[in-house]
């Protein structure tokens, strides 16, 4: 009966689902009640509101039409109040049809419901009328309950309106006139907004549509994808594939092209067309110019013939402004959004490339591909149109030339071919110098592993090797810029000259063939009209040749990229999660690359749904390549791998975000509180979010910079376990955790009681202690599964797995024989739950006091009946980075509440115009022996220019006798000598400025490295990294290149304006009269744009460094996200920055175009004021005046035009000067060596420590990370340091090198204060082997010993005692084998061995131990164990323990607690006190 009736009420709801079909619920009262904005839901709006008027009408309708039957008190007359109460109902059912969707069913009915009760009350009003009845309630009542139920609807659509003002502000740009478009009069709003304040990026507006990247992308995407699939066929052999592979490659950057040429191509037709007009403008000038000259000559043409060639001078000059700028604007539009597009494909193929390809392309590399390459592209859309317009110009000035001068015009033409076989050689020679771009992505790439293994650096007093190192590649890098930069001034000269040498030579065969040839005002200035514009076109083809050429390199820098190999979708079968087995693989062998020796070999394993399977195995065997084969991470030579449902994956080195420590939990899934609570609880998160200053809404650094080791593995574990996944793969996750910390996290989480113990679990592990509580154990050797069977199979088969249980448990026994310690020893006996025989397994309890045994399996309790665990893990040490969190408990008093979690800080734009002060500095860096030969030579350059322009006149102005001219050969030799003059200057000016520039390169990235270099390390906490490595790749690039070619443009084009304006006051004074408000406007209009010009450059380049920081981070956990699917959403987080980046950008460039628009409108006026009053004057001045003032005063317009793009490329670029010496500021370390210092070489000798009353700070107004610790430590003395997380274990280590300052107290080694020696004096002679293993790429030898300060004998030795030269030594380059990025070609044990080898290659007196051997199997971390107590014998070694049994064997324990020492005397003695130390043993099982 029950069931019967909630059937019908389904099948109701259903029923009522299928005639709303409304895409929410009917009613949600998180929507309605539970909420601080109550809302209806959109299907309650479009159903009962709207339907309870109408259903109301309808009802009472029949019964008021009765009543109005019966009554009949006369017609009412129709009247206009009446025609219009008929007219709105009509209109209002006429309009709701209009509302008719397609997307629900409700969308049809309520507007049909709604159009029919309108009808129904026009017929009743009507019908009222016709009986007298001027009043009526029961439409009274319907329009009073149909304004109440409309009331909710236009309620929320004014709050969508105000949101949608609020949040966005539309780009004015969609709605403008064609007018405003033409004249950029839609930008006003802004410049008038950033001239009154600084603008903000709240004041931008929000990207267009069709700029967005999700619109640009989303087409893009396909169109790549079908470049370069290759169609279906025959299978071909491997040597048939790498060829093809390899002819891919070689044409991916044509591919590419020719992808961005088809989305982007329309658009820059566009630009092509206005560029066309604009030309066919520019050549028509020339002729009216003609005939004005033709009018001065004219003595009888009437004025009106003048004033109308003035005019049309004017017009022609401006429409000719017009349309270039609209071209400028097409293109830079065009560069915008091929940028956008080139990011998006890069950043998505970050996601998809294979392992193999992933190591031969370094984080720096692709952030080098989306900084400097993407703006090559960019600069290649402005100026491809000139590779081809330009020899059309050059060919039209020579064809109007061969009009004015005849066959002379040959000479300009013969002038023209010489210098273009010379520039073509330059531009290929500057080519074969783009080499610089690969010492460039070396530098980049080894930037980015500085800035990741900066604590690495400091602790190992490397930062000067890495220095010199970096230097090598920049000085390179200069050396090919220098001679690029030469090849290209030579070329400039050539082209700047080329004006005078086409006239020159033109001019100068014209007079000598025939004495007849005179050279007059018309022929003369009309020629050189032409050739000034002939000038334009050979001075922009070099540049654009050499950027179409850096294009061809980039484009295919980034084609190869996007060919690289992709992760195969296939390798793995993704399923349904169903019954069976959850993960299968068959007959598997898998490979890191398609060459080389396979990885895995004969992998057969299926793991049932739900159990739980442990891989264990040595380091290097094999069992992270597992995962990643079960991931789809390998190549997947042969086999069949299959996994039923979703995964999640814990890496062995935990991958964190920069994000809050919630954010990093829930990994874009929606919070669940009671889940996420659960998640956190059993994951020991709990007493961490009670040290965190803001609980679970602390910010995280980089990399987890503020987390612990132990404490990113749980946070790294809790992001997976949230998840609710079906199949987790664990790789080693219990590795770096406490005792109690690990066995909690087992019990909750992993294990058959755990969270997780109805999901299929794939642990790789260590600890033999989790294996009798495993359904399956894989055994693995060298790549292949030896073993495989559940603990009690693999014990019974008396295998390699349980002689090594035996073997190593006996060794135990052995030990704790010699130590004479007495613990218990337990017989285990096991009964086999198939047979009634006892089967005896002699497992001797593992003594945890040893210290040569591993401390990932400890104390071993085993018991069948409920299988009850004990074990010491490895420990959780707070990482030296822990500045902001961990060691404080309070923040300072005047820090705002909602900036209590924050850690890192955002790249801040500063406001206002670039400081005076930036300009000093950089021109300082130059020196000033350079500053006034460029000013003396460019003044020189422009009076030779001047002179030899004012002797034409003179020439032209020659009176004719007898049809000649007189002393044309003097003549043609001073106006010669003039021009070579100028030709040499220019050649200097721009050698000068370019070797300027270089010096002033080479300085501040010299001070900006060194002042990184030498920041503490808090300073690496706050600041991400993409800010650090947007400064050292965009910022370095503008800095070498933008500047100066900046600068050499407006300088000369400054000096330019100051000839014409010169020439214009010489022939016409009262031209003063125009120029002066012409000049204070022009300074106005400039002034008023450049603060919100240089404010939008700074705001776009804060809003890049998100891009940088977002793609390193997104690269490093590439693995992690594609494990977890969530590939889309840090695709649309990068879209994101993206877009936000060219929110800035966009109207930075229409700020220029708005000026230029502007200011050449200046420069057209000064045209027409000169040929105005050359019109009134033309009784007074002389034709040659004339002609030389007005073709001078033409020219006004392209230079003011570019002018203001170079004076605003050198006021923004000017900001990289700005954001580069930022850091100069910040505080830095102590010295790294003090000068005349008198430390022994050998110091220390003795290894003695002593610390009085010292105290630490991480910072001021924090609380103490260490209260007044005194201790005395002898020589060769073994010291362990315990205690919780926050007791200041951590803090005492970072003390004694020095990472964190002493706020008070001193610390002596050998009788020496620390503190008044340098820091690499200090950290050189002393040694950590720290938690993290860090790698950098390069030779496994520079590793090892980066300053090449020991031989190859004893690098070999140190490998041996680390046992890693069998490893080593089977390598092919052995010793010169090249380390990947961050060592990702070494497993996570091999890189840690390969720290310890380090250590060994030191050997210093004094060792630090932090938990180095966390992620080595138990074999190899027995016998670390026995080479570190061997070989640092004669040393003083502190150990911050964490697994106990380590320092059992040590000659003292200090146990601390908040700061302070609880606890100092030998372990047994501790032991016997049974206080704090002996309840830490007392957990870890050992007591």
């Amino acid at each position: 009966m029950q069931t019967g009736f909630s059937c019908t009420i389904n099948q109701g709801r259903e029923n009522w689902n299928c005639l709303c079909l409304c895409s929410g619920t009917h009613t949600d009262w998180n929507v309605t009640w539970y909420t601080p904005h109550p809302d209806l839901t959109q299907c309650f709006q479009h159903t009962v509101l709207v339907w309870f008027p109408c259903i109301f009408l309808w009802f009472c309708s029949p019964l008021y039409l009765l009543h109005l039957w019966f009554t009949d008190r006369g017609r009412i007359p129709l009247t206009t109040l009446c025609c219009a109460k008929t007219v709105s109902p009509s209109g209002v059912s006429a309009c709701q049809m209009y509302e008719v969707g397609d997307q629900h069913l409700v969308f049809l009915l309520s507007p049909v419901i709604r159009s029919l009760t309108m009808l129904l009350a026009v017929c009743m009003m009507q019908w009222e009328r016709m009986k007298g009845c001027r009043s009526s309630v029961l439409l009274f009542l319907f329009w009073t309950l149909a304004v109440i139920c409309s009331l909710v609807p236009l309620r929320g659509n004014i709050q969508q309106i105000v949101d949608k003002v609020c949040v966005c502000s539309p780009c004015p740009e969609e709605d403008a006139s064609f007018l405003s478009k033409m004249l950029f009069w839609w930008f006003g709003g802004l410049v008038v907004q950033g001239y009154r304040s600084p603008l903000q990026a709240d004041d931008l507006w929000s990207l267009r549509d069709e700029d967005s990247s999700d619109r640009i992308i989303a087409d893009l995407e396909g169109d790549w994808a079908r470049e370069c699939s290759c169609p279906a066929g025959p299978k071909l052999t491997e040597q048939t594939q790498l060829l093809k592979k390899l002819k891919q490659e070689q044409s991916s950057g044509f591919c590419l092209f020719r992808v961005l040429a088809r989305s982007f191509g329309p658009f820059f037709l566009r630009g092509t067309f206005c560029i066309i007009i604009h030309d066919a403008f520019m050549f028509s000038v020339p002729q009216v110019l003609s005939l004005l000259l033709g009018f001065m000559h004219d003595e009888d043409s009437p004025l009106w013939k003048g004033y109308m060639f003035a005019f049309l001078m004017f017009l022609l000059s401006s429409l000719q402004s017009l349309f270039n700028h609209q071209y400028m604007y097409s293109c830079f539009t065009v560069g915008m959004r091929v940028k956008t597009a080139v990011m998006g494909l890069v950043y998505r193929k970050s996601l998809l490339i294979s392992g193999a390809a992933r190591r031969s392309c370094t984080v720096g590399e692709i952030v080098n591909l989306v900084s400097t390459d993407t703006q090559k592209l960019m600069d290649m859309v402005v100026y491809f149109n000139a590779v081809w317009v330009a020899p059309i110009e050059i060919t039209l000035c020579l064809f109007f030339l061969w009009q004015r001068l005849g066959p002379s015009a040959l000479a300009g033409i013969a002038t023209v071919i010489l210098i273009f076989p010379l520039n073509g050689f330059i531009a290929k020679m500057r080519s074969k110098l783009q080499v610089q771009m690969r010492y460039t992505d070396s530098r980049i790439k080894l930037m980015n592993e500085i800035l990741s293994g900066i604590k690495i650096l400091k602790f190992y007093a490397w930062e000067r090797a890495f220095l010199e190192w970096v230097l090598g590649y920049r000085e390179k890098e200069l050396n090919a810029l220098k001679r690029s930069q030469v090849l290209y001034s030579i070329s400039i000269a050539s082209f700047n000259s080329s004006s005078f040498l086409v006239t020159f030579a033109m001019f100068g065969v014209y007079v000598l063939i025939d004495d007849k040839n005179v050279l007059d005002a018309q022929k003369v200035f009309v020629s050189m009209a032409l050739i000034n514009i002939l000038k334009t076109p050979l001075s922009q083809l070099p540049f654009a040749m050499s950027t179409t050429m850096q294009a061809i390199v980039s484009l295919k820098r980034l084609g190869k990229f996007l060919c690289q190999d992709e992760l195969k979708p296939d390798s793995v079968n993704r399923e349904l999660y169903k019954g069976g087995d959850g993960v299968v693989i068959e007959s598997g062998t898998f490979g890191w690359s398609k060459e080389g020796p396979p990885c895995l070999r004969r992998i057969d394993v299926r793991v049932k749904k739900g159990s739980l399977v442990a891989v264990v195995g040595h380091v290097g065997s094999g069992k992270s390549s597992l995962l990643s084969a079960m991931l789809g991470e390998t190549e997947k030579r042969s086999g069949q791998v299959s996994v039923k449902g979703s995964v999640a994956y814990v890496p062995q080195q935990a991958w964190i975000q920069n994000a809050t420590l919630k954010d990093n939990i829930m990994f874009g899934q929606e919070r669940k509180e009671s889940w996420y609570h659960r998640v956190v609880e059993a994951c020991a998160l709990l007493p961490d979010l009670e040290i965190l200053p803001a609980g679970d809404g602390t910010e995280i650094g980089e990399k987890g910079l503020n987390l612990s080791g132990g404490q990113k593995q749980r946070v790294s574990l809790a992001r997976a376990v949230y998840r609710k996944a079906d199949v987790y793969l664990l790789d080693d996750p219990l590795s770096a955790v406490d005792t109690h910390v690990g066995q909690h996290i087992f019990e909750r989480v992993v294990g058959p009681r755990g969270l997780l113990k109805d999901k299929t679990r794939v642990l790789v592990t260590h600890g033999l202690s989790y294996l009798p509580q495993a359904d399956l154990i894989l055994v693995m050797v060298e790549g292949e599964i030896t073993e495989m069977g559940s603990y009690l199979e693999l014990m019974g088969r008396k295998g390699a797995f349980a002689e090594f249980i035996r073997v190593f448990a006996g060794n135990e026994h052995k030990e704790r024989s010699q130590m004479g310690m007495e613990w218990e020893e337990i017989h285990l006996v096991v009964y086999s739950s198939c047979q009634d025989d006892p089967i005896d397994f002699n497992l001797v309890l593992i003594d945890c006091s040893n210290p040569h045994q591993t401390p990932s399996c400890l104390h071993l309790y085993i018991f069948w009946d409920g299988l009850h665990l004990s074990v010491c893990i490895s420990g959780d040490m707070m990482s030296s980075a822990s500045v902001q969190t961990m060691e404080a408990s309070d923040t300072e008093d005047m820090e705002p509440a909602e900036d209590v979690g924050r850690l890192t800080e955002a790249d801040k734009a500063n406001t206002g115009r670039v400081k005076l002060q930036m300009y000093v500095e950089y021109f300082r860096t130059i020196g000033t022996a350079l500053i006034i030969p460029i000013i003396l030579l460019y003044a020189f350059q422009q009076a030779a220019s001047l002179a030899y322009n004012y002797w034409l006149s003179l020439w032209a102005d020659d009176p004719i006798i007898n049809g000649t001219q007189i002393d044309t050969d003097l003549k043609l030799g001073v106006f010669g000598a003039l021009g070579f003059a100028q030709g040499v200057a220019i050649f200097g000016t721009t050698v000068a400025i370019s070797l300027g520039g270089i010096i002033a390169s080479r300085h501040l990235h010299q001070d900006l490295l060194s002042n990184v270099l030498r920041s503490p390390m808090a300073f690496f906490e706050v600041t991400p990294s993409g800010n650090l490595l947007n400064r050292f790749s965009k910022e370095v690039d503008a800095i070498d290149c933008m500047i100066p070619d900046g600068l050499k443009m407006m300088l000369g084009y400054l000096f330019k304006l100051l000839e014409v304006c010169i020439i214009v006051l010489v022939a016409m004074p009262f031209a003063g009269v125009v120029l002066l408000p012409l000049t204070l406007l022009y300074a106005f209009i400039q002034s008023f744009y450049v603060a919100t010009s240089c404010q939008l450059r700074r705001l776009e380049a804060v809003s890049r460094s998100p891009i940088y920081t977002h793609f390193n981070e997104t690269i490093q956990g590439a693995s992690v996200i594609r494990a977890f699917s969530e590939q889309e959403r840090f695709i649309q987080q990068a879209n994101t920055r993206i877009d936000h980046n060219q929110t800035s950008y966009f109207p930075r460039f229409v700020a220029t175009r708005w000026l230029a628009v502007n200011l050449e409108f200046l420069g057209n006026l000064l045209v027409l004021s000169a040929a105005t009053l050359a019109v009134m004057g033309r009784n007074t001045l002389s034709p040659g005046i004339v002609g030389l003032a007005v073709s001078h005063s033409l020219q006004v317009t392209g230079i003011l035009s570019w002018i203001v793009r170079s004076w605003t490329d050198v006021e923004n670029n000017i900001v990289s000067v700005e954001r580069v010496k930022e850091y100069a500021d910040t505080p830095k370390e102590a010295p790294w060596t003090i000068e005349g210092s008198t430390l022994p070489l050998a110091w220390p000798i003795h290894g003695t420590m002593e610390l009085e009353e010292y105290g630490l700070q991480y910072r001021k107004g924090l609380d103490w990370a260490l209260r007044g610790v005194s201790l005395s430590i002898q020589e060769r003395e073994k010291v362990g340091i315990v205690g919780r997380t926050g007791a200041g274990k951590s803090s005492l280590a970072l003390g004694i090198f020095r990472i964190l300052e002493a706020a008070k107290g001193e610390i002596y080694i050998d009788g020496i204060n620390i503190a008044q020696i340098g820091l690499h004096e200090l950290r050189s002679r002393i040694t950590i082997i720290p938690q993290d293993p860090v790698l950098f790429s390069g030779s496994l030898r520079m590793n090892l010993d980066p300053f090449d300060s020991y031989s190859d004998e004893e690098v070999w030795r140190a490998l041996e005692l680390a046992h890693l030269k069998s490893f080593v030594s089977g390598l092919p380059d052995k010793l010169k084998h090249e380390c990947s990025e961050g060592g990702e070609n070494l497993s996570l044990g091999q890189r840690q061995l390969v720290c310890l080898a380090r250590a060994l290659l030191r050997k210093t007196k004094i060792l630090v131990l932090d938990e180095a051997t966390a992620a080595v199997d138990l074999e190899t971390d027995n016998l670390i164990q026995s080479t570190i107590r061997t070989q640092f014998d004669d040393c003083t070694v502190l150990t911050i323990a964490h697994r106990l049994n380590t320092i059992m064997d040590y000659t003292r324990v200090i146990v601390m607690d908040r700061g302070l020492i609880t606890e100092m005397d030998s372990p047994s003695n501790l032991i016997s006190q049974r206080g704090q130390f002996y309840s830490m043993c007392q957990e870890a099982g050992l007591v």
